[in-house]
């Protein structure tokens, strides 16, 4: 694809480094609370909401949701221990604060919470599911925590749904040596408005992988952040999107170095078509004074297909140490690019085909690493549908669909 790149890596830092807009200067001067009244209603000009709706996110504020707009059901493997408590439980909570208006509203607003437990030594022989379903337009809190107790190794999957009104909170608890895939997809259908606020922890010598597939809705916001809490830890990001007319989607990550010696990896690749389509991608990864020897690199790509959509690429690194093993980041954003599709039918593919390879081949890589067979297969084909509508904005001629 023809791009607009930016590029920056270091493999040291005499101190803080920042790419992009950040006024209210570090990422760790956020203000994080449990209380509703420390973080109020965003105007949109806020930093962490400039690029957002907030006219259609506004029902996702209040300090009253119910409960009753999706249901929540889970097919766990025989070795994962699955509970619905209430939300005084002792064990919520302990994967960070709420850092934004929709994380403080649905922290308050949820009266249950559903626990996925990895018992500690166990490996799981199955993908554990966790299916959501709307059902309604009722603005609604839900609240799932996801732990991997000591030396664990399990696979869990969150599939959306559906239309529904969506606040949600997903904590992800890492434990020492666990190892841990969580799938987040979302596949909701058109009316749906989704906020989710993913917060996790990482152990001593563990690791997470953290993967994010949005392609249905019409405004999804995910804010994935993980917080390194001993040495040895890792973390993997990967997200892929496809967003379509009139669609918002967007993921604002943070990686928060806090230990030494811990490693990171975010690459998200998102393609866009269609008046209104909008993607925006926010990493922001800082590295604290204390975390001598970390090793991060983020990585964001965006294919815009055709004209009257937009995709913002925004990355963030702070750097407050000189003692680093590694550090960088690179954001590109590019149209589909005419001179390797005129290379592709110039050796006899038609036009159709050859616009697929070329997408395929813009998420294959991606695809590959998430390592479950049935969502691999279901973005393929999602993948497949969403190139079936452009096809049809390019030639003209309307799909079986329509």
């Amino acid at each position: 694809m023809t791009a607009t790149t930016t590029d920056h890596s270091r493999a040291a830092a005499d101190g803080a480094h920042s790419h992009g807009v950040v006024p209210a200067g570090s990422r760790a001067e956020r203000v994080t609370s449990f209380d509703l009244a420390d973080i109020p209603v965003p105007s949109g000009r806020e930093e962490e909401w400039r690029f957002s709706p907030v006219a259609r996110l506004q029902p996702l504020f209040a300090e009253t949701l119910g409960a009753d707009g999706v249901t929540v059901a889970v097919e766990a493997a025989p070795e994962v221990k699955v509970e619905t408590v209430a939300r005084d439980d002792a064990r919520l909570g302990k994967a960070g604060k709420p850092g934004d208006r929709t994380a403080v509203s649905a922290w308050n607003a949820v009266a249950e919470a559903t626990v996925v437990t990895v018992p500690a030594e166990a490996v799981a022989s199955d993908v554990t599911s966790v299916r959501i379903d709307g059902v309604s337009q009722d603005a609604t809190a839900q609240h799932l925590l996801v732990h991997a107790e000591r030396h664990s190794e399990a696979v869990v999957v969150i599939d959306h749904r559906g239309v529904a009104l969506l606040n949600q909170t997903v904590e992800v608890v890492v434990d020492e040596g666990a190892h841990l895939t969580v799938v987040s997809v979302q596949d909701w259908a058109d009316g749906a408005v989704h906020a989710a606020a993913h917060r996790s922890t990482v152990g001593r010598d563990a690791r997470l992988k953290h993967v994010v597939v949005t392609f249905g809705g019409d405004v999804v916001r995910i804010t994935p952040d993980a917080t390194f809490t001993a040495e040895g830890g890792e973390v993997e990001m990967v997200g892929l999107y496809f967003a379509d007319a009139d669609q918002h989607q967007e993921h604002r990550l943070f990686v928060d170095h806090a230990v030494p010696s811990c490693k990171s990896r975010v690459t998200y690749k998102g393609a866009l078509q269609g008046s209104g389509a909008h993607t925006v991608w926010v990493g922001d990864v800082l590295i604290q004074a204390e975390a001598e020897n970390t090793d991060t690199y983020e990585l964001n790509r965006n294919l815009v297909l055709t004209d009257g959509a937009r995709a913002d690429s925004v990355p963030n690194l702070e750097i407050e140490t000189g003692e680093i093993a590694g550090a960088g980041h690179a954001s590109a954003t590019g149209r589909f690019d005419d001179e390797q599709l005129f290379y592709l039918m110039a050796r006899g593919i038609p036009e159709v085909d050859a616009r697929r390879l070329v997408v395929r081949g813009f998420f294959a890589e991606l695809i590959d690493e998430i390592g479950v067979a049935a969502v691999e297969e279901r973005l393929l084909a999602s993948i497949e549908a969403e190139l079936e509508k452009s096809m049809s904005v390019i030639t003209g001629v309307p799909t079986a669909a329509e």
